[in-house]
């Protein structure tokens, strides 16, 4: 510490600060959270979380708590303007190691966090009723300005982060502005307790008339979302018996949920114009807004602290240059920019201009069910992007292909070491992990490179099937034990199955956010290394 209250200031206790402060405080850096309002806001916002952001939460041991308070791998059933079915979407694959789809409770995810948070950092991390009113920067960090009940307050750190929503102080005080639109319709949002229809899945109306929506909740709790005509009234369509109406048509006998909230949204398509100034930097709703159509929004903010933590724990700890910062916004900013324009495209589909445009849409839709692979493209969710780094801290040493995991999410199968069967990010760690599946890949390194990657805190791993190690000779497994490469068995065959479709793909380096910095053969390993580490250093 330099005297700094903290070395990072998080305003807003929303999923995207509070997963940044339980991800900071698990990397040894010091965190404050400051958060506007006392308590949780008692409804949900988001109701689907991912399992790239369960994966994060499994960085800090929440992941297990929250799926077990949700809805896992929830299908979707998308319906035409005539109910007709028109595809099942249905998930099983876990490439990330988790469920894909998974419909959960919000104030229980943040109450989660919350306690999460305390637990590592103690209550002083987590700071309720204060309201940041003023934002400095100087050469030495960010001084903020807050304000409580009867006094006003400032606190430094060396960095500030800013994922206090749509409505960003943080944003408008560094004088980054949104860029975008903003669609002209409105929906309304309505909550209900005490749900009693049986439909276990979510389920969207297509009509070109009224597009709806409905998704089963946790905790006996369901959510509508029906869109406003022009024409309408968005007060009169929200009053109480309106609502009744509405609802009736899902439950047509018997007696209504309780509605516990009915609100009226716009949909926003908006992009910050950059996603750092100086020692600030934004995330989640304040850096980007997109429609719920693809229910990614609470996602990708979760994605852009698991991209931000580590940079930010590095530059803390000494290490690193700017670049590492600057990082941050070359990588993120394109994909989140592209996660809104596809969540937009959908709301697209949702609504077709009329029969005939739904009818065209309808055969799209069934033919590419008929297509080879389309069906698996579709109940997989493959259509979902899949973010893929190009710039920042990405080394392509060979020109890669397009199909290489450069850039993108490594997979996250079991595997075991010493310790027993773990999933594979518990056993690397929140570090820079080299991972050789290859088994010339490790000797290949110089005794310099190696220091060059524990110097980053880093460590580097071996993979070979069951069996190979326990065959090798003692002289030889020592020698690599000597040079600190680890051993690491891939126990279902995934890590063998990804060197079969990736033949020259020997190495990879493996970031702490789980994504893949570089790739090499084992003759080109050394040198490939060298530069991902030049690149961390700035």
């Amino acid at each position: 510490m330099t005297g700094d209250d903290a070395d990072v200031l998080v305003v807003g206790a929303g999923p995207a600060g509070l997963t940044l402060a339980n991800l900071l405080t698990e990397a040894g850096v010091s965190v404050i959270v400051l958060e506007r309002n006392e308590h949780i806001i008692d409804h949900a916002r988001a109701v689907g979380i991912d399992d790239e952001a369960i994966r994060t939460l499994q960085t800090f041991r929440l992941a297990e708590t929250v799926l077990a308070n949700s809805l896992q791998n929830a299908p979707i059933r998308y319906h035409d303007s005539r109910g007709r079915v028109l595809t099942h979407v249905a998930p099983t694959a876990r490439p990330y190691g988790w469920p894909r789809r998974n419909l959960f409770h919000q104030p229980f995810l943040e109450e989660r966090l919350r306690e999460a948070l305390v637990n590592a950092a103690g209550p002083q991390a987590l700071r309720t009723g204060h309201e940041v009113v003023g934002l400095e920067q100087d050469a030495d960090g960010v001084r903020l300005t807050v304000r409580t009940v009867g006094e006003r307050r400032s606190l430094r750190a060396r960095f500030a982060v800013g994922a206090d929503g749509g409505r960003s102080f943080v944003r408008d005080a560094v004088g980054v502005r949104l860029h975008g639109t903003t669609a002209p319709s409105k929906w309304l949002v309505v909550d209900v307790s005490k749900d009693s229809w049986d439909a276990p899945y979510s389920a969207v109306y297509t009509s070109a008339d009224r597009p709806a929506m409905t998704i089963p909740l946790p905790f006996g709790l369901r959510r509508f979302e029906f869109r406003i005509k022009p024409a309408e009234d968005p007060e009169a369509f929200a009053a109480e018996g309106n609502v009744a109406a509405m609802l009736r048509r899902f439950y047509p006998t018997g007696e209504l949920p309780t509605v516990v909230r009915s609100r009226v949204y716009w949909h926003h398509s908006r992009t910050a114009s950059a996603f750092r100034s100086g020692s600030v930097f934004l995330a989640g709703d304040a850096a980007h807004l997109q429609p719920p159509f693809f229910g990614q929004g609470m996602n990708s903010g979760l994605r852009d602290v698991t991209n931000l933590y580590w940079k930010l724990a590095a530059a803390v700890e000494g290490r690193g240059g700017d670049a590492l910062l600057d990082s941050y916004d070359r990588e993120r900013r394109p994909t989140a920019d592209a996660m809104v324009a596809f969540a937009t495209q959908m709301g697209r589909y949702y609504k077709a201009r009329n029969r005939f445009t739904e009818s065209v849409r309808n055969a799209l839709f069934r033919g590419l069910q008929r297509v080879p692979g389309g069906r698996d493209y579709i109940l997989q969710m493959k259509y979902k992007p899949a973010p893929r780094y190009t710039e920042g801290l990405v080394v392509d040493g060979r020109n890669a292909a397009r199909t290489s995991l450069l850039g993108r999410a490594f997979p996250q199968p079991q595997v075991s070491t010493a310790d027993g069967r773990r999933r594979l990010d518990d056993v690397l760690g929140v570090r820079t992990a080299v991972l050789a599946l290859a088994p010339d890949a490790t000797a290949a390194l110089t005794d310099r490179t190696l220091e060059g990657i524990r110097a980053q805190g880093g460590v580097v791993f071996q993979s070979a099937p069951p069996g190979i190690f326990e065959r090798a000779s003692v002289a030889v497994r020592q020698a690599q034990l000597d040079r600190g490469v680890l051993e690491l068995t891939d126990t279902d065959g995934t890590l063998r199955d990804l060197l079969l479709a990736h033949p020259d793909d020997q190495l990879y380096v493996i970031r702490p956010d789980r994504y893949v910095g570089a790739t090499a053969r084992a003759a080109d390993a050394d040198r490939i290394l060298g530069e991902y580490l030049a690149l961390l250093d700035g």
